[in-house]
C-alpha cells in the first residue's frame, strides 16, 4: 500500500486526463506511480519526459536499461 494517497479520478486538470487515458488505452490501467504523482500534474509530466528522454537517449544499452526496469519493479513491487 502506497504512503501517498492515490489520485483515481483526474478530474478537470488536462494534464492528468491525457496521461490517464494514454495509460488506460495503452497498457489497460493507469500506472501506481501516476496515480501518486497525479498531486502534482507538472512534475508528473516532467518525471515522464525525463524518462522517455533515457529510453531514446541510447545512452544505457536495451540488456542494462531492462534491468535497471526489473530493479525498479522488484523496489515498488510491480509484476513487471
Amino acid at each position: 500500500m502506497p504512503r501517498v494517497r492515490e489520485i483515481t479520478d483526474p478530474g478537470d486538470d488536462p494534464i492528468l486526463k491525457e496521461t490517464f487515458a494514454k495509460e488506460e488505452a495503452t497498457f489497460g490501467a493507469v500506472f501506481n506511480t501516476t496515480k501518486v504523482q497525479a498531486h502534482t500534474p507538472g512534475v508528473m509530466r516532467a518525471a515522464k519526459a525525463l524518462s522517455a528522454a533515457v529510453d531514446r537517449s541510447g545512452l544505457l544499452g536495451k540488456e542494462l536499461l531492462a534491468l535497471v526496469y526489473l530493479r525498479v519493479s522488484l523496489i515498488n513491487g510491480c509484476p513487471f
